[in-house]
């Protein structure tokens, strides 16, 4: 592998990344960038037991096809999530994880590994403040899509040279803990509403109440409600239903699944509430906006 002094990924280097999975992009390999680290991955569908040092580099993970159901352990704390095509995730810098998933069809994920120097650099040019990386995770679980787009882009332009690569490096970096920064993403005050975010974003099949939520996070509903709309904007089921149609837009746009197993798959209790939801939101029903992405 290409060696970067920018970048610290040697606790990498002691895992055994072949059983897991499968490379076919590595910037640095492919495209002599020595300012960013992007790759791609096929994963295999199953794994009992993966541990990932933690880095002191910002990492990024990009799900860019299939679906997975995974069980996330950090710091005597455990989670589950779901991967799905589209989700973005932040790996918290200097945390190791240890991780377990069943996928129920072919994982693919594009991932970023932006340089401590880099990020450090760019803290200390919006003012010096510590990043928040945990805010930032738990922020982008609300959604990014121009983030969404940039990551998902980069391997594409993998005959760009090096100066496109530190460009995009620290236009992440500034974009990222600038985000840490704004004050509709949820803030260290408003822990329970990052936590809520996260299980919402975690467990869209899910029929999720605003009770079983709020419990989660230890607040009355109507607090609940209260401190989620001032930190967010929105009410929780408003951004819980907006989630569930941004994951219904992309699996009709990206599979063949049919509209009653998107809706399973997307916390609704048939085709018949999805449709009028997905008509609310998007303007349009469910198989007229697939007719029209096809075309």
């Amino acid at each position: 592998m290409f060696d970067s002094p920018d970048f610290d990924l040697a606790p990498y280097d002691d895992v055994d990344t072949a059983q897991y999975v499968r490379r076919s992009y590595c910037s640095w390999n492919d495209s002599d960038w020595s300012s960013l680290l992007v790759q791609c991955f096929a994963h295999a569908r199953q794994v009992e037991y993966l541990h990932l040092p933690g880095t002191s580099d910002l990492h990024l993970v990009l799900c860019t096809a299939g679906q997975a159901d995974m069980q996330v352990s950090s710091e005597g704390t455990s989670s589950k999530r779901r991967w799905t095509a589209g989700r973005l995730e932040l790996m918290v810098p200097g945390r190791s994880t240890v991780r377990s998933y069943a996928a129920t069809s072919a994982l693919s994920t594009v991932q970023v590994h932006i340089p401590g120097a880099v990020i450090e650099r760019t803290a200390a040019q919006l003012g010096g403040r510590q990043p928040d990386f945990e805010a930032i995770s738990a922020g982008l679980g609300m959604g990014d899509p121009m983030l969404e787009h940039l990551v998902q882009s980069l391997p594409a332009h993998r005959e760009a040279g090096d100066l496109y690569a530190e460009s995009a490096a620290a236009f992440l970096a500034v974009h990222l803990l600038s985000r840490g920064r704004d004050p509709r993403v949820p803030g260290g005050e408003h822990s329970a509403v990052r936590k809520a975010a996260a299980i919402m974003q975690d467990r869209l099949a899910e029929p999720l109440t605003l009770a079983d939520i709020a419990a989660e996070v230890h607040l009355s509903v109507y607090h609940f409600v209260r401190v989620f709309r001032n930190s967010t904007g929105e009410t929780p089921h408003r951004y819980l239903t907006r989630l569930r149609i941004e994951l219904a837009q992309r699996l009709l746009s990206e599979t063949t699944l049919t509209i009653e197993q998107i809706a399973e798959r997307c916390g609704f209790a048939g085709p018949g509430p999805l449709s009028s939801a997905f008509l609310r939101h998007v303007g349009v029903r469910p198989s007229v906006y697939r007719k029209h992405r096809k075309m």
